[in-house]
């Protein structure tokens, strides 16, 4: 039954099919429970800070009696942050360029800069 569909046939439902898979992805990016795309972003960045940053940085972003900043206290400088993530910081800080994607660094600047102190 199916041997009379044409090949553009095919290529016409493959092409549908990955743009349905896109944009379902596309979709699940936004948060899944409030459809808040920033949201998503923060949550995303929490559980990067958590896995990759809290050993140094601390749970609450900050680690007293060592040498790493307040991260609440982080300036409003996306640039600056990205920047140290990706190339470390005085021999102290290794970067992280290699290790995290754009959208990572993106996400953790999210968490960071969301709960940076009034």
């Amino acid at each position: 039954m199916l041997k009379h569909i044409s090949h553009k046939t095919v290529a016409v439902l493959a092409t549908a099919l990955v743009l349905t898979v896109a944009l379902a992805a596309t979709v699940r990016a936004a948060d899944e429970t409030t459809g808040d795309p920033v949201q998503a972003q923060i949550d995303h960045g929490k559980s990067t800070y958590a896995s990759k940053c809290s050993h140094c940085h601390g749970p609450n972003m900050m680690n007293s009696g060592t040498i790493t900043p307040d991260l609440r206290a982080f300036p409003d400088d996306k640039t600056r942050f990205v920047t140290t993530v990706k190339n470390g910081k005085n021999n102290k800080m290794p970067p992280w360029g290699d290790i995290l994607s754009d959208d990572e660094i993106g996400n953790l600047w999210a968490f960071v800069s969301s709960r940076r102190k009034p």
